[in-house]
């Protein structure tokens, strides 16, 4: 039996775990190759994503993997909670990468720090530092292992989103995500409890907000909510965020079922 034999066809459900994972990751492990002996150099790092799904890091130039990317961008990216029992029943995705550094003059430092920021707030007390920098993580594809027997290939398209639905949605994310963390927690919480599975008398606040759904923080817990449908017009977020806290409100004002029914 070969490994492409044990691979199941990657289907709606892979690909729904899979930007789980992704997205709600606050740290991975990073590997890379040392430059002086061609080893793989593992280490853990915060993370982020982009609005565009692309993870995101920040490290130190001091650091032995930051020369090692610079030298040679190929890398991995393993990411997935463990949790009680067996450590390898739980979900867990590896991506294959190519790391690039963003120079603080770039058009998108502002964007990736303030994501960056927001999921690991933190990283502010040495973000600014010199030798710090963000360097987005390219994928090229990913293995994800969703459990014994639930093995599946994916594309670099099945992970991320693009087009311009996400440019416009990056351009207004700041706007959007400060009025609904300044004026609608009560929807968050909803958005949290209804759609997320978690208790919606936390603090949660957004994160971040994409063509696929949203982040919600509450402390160190993170929380992806996917909207009904993808958006495919950045006009489309507010109406689907005003649904959204409409369906949460009535199911949770809805009487329990009987126990006869």
């Amino acid at each position: 039996m070969t490994q492409k034999d044990v691979l199941r066809p990657t289907d709606a459900e892979a690909i729904r775990l899979a930007k789980t994972l992704l997205r709600s990751a606050r740290h991975g492990a990073l590997a890379a190759i040392e430059p002086e002996t061609g080893h793989p150099l593992a280490t853990r790092v915060g993370l982020a994503t982009d609005v565009d799904g692309t993870p995101i890091i920040l490290i130190s130039g001091l650091a032995a993997h930051t020369p090692a990317l610079l030298a040679d961008a190929r890398c991995s990216l393993l990411v997935g909670e463990t949790g009680k029992g067996d450590p390898l029943a739980h979900a867990r995705m590896t991506l294959w990468c190519r790391a690039g550094k963003v120079a603080r003059d770039a058009p998108e430092q502002e964007r990736v720090a303030r994501r960056y920021l927001y999921r690991n707030p933190k990283a502010r007390l040495y973000a600014g530092l010199g030798d710090f920098a963000f360097f987005r993580l390219e994928i090229e594809r990913a293995s994800l292992n969703g459990g014994f027997g639930k093995a599946f290939a994916l594309t670099r398209d099945d992970l991320l989103v693009g087009g311009p639905v996400t440019e416009a949605l990056a351009a207004g994310e700041q706007r959007a995500v400060d009025h609904m963390n300044e004026d609608h927690l009560e929807a968050i919480a909803l958005y949290a409890g209804h759609f997320g599975g978690n208790r919606q008398d936390l603090a949660w606040t957004i994160s971040g907000i994409d063509p696929d759904g949203m982040d919600l923080i509450c402390g160190d817990a993170v929380q992806r909510v996917f909207f009904p449908e993808p958006l495919t017009d950045a006009a489309q977020l507010r109406p689907a965020l005003v649904a959204m806290a409409r369906t949460a409100r009535e199911a949770t004002a809805a009487p329990p079922p009987r126990e006869d029914a």
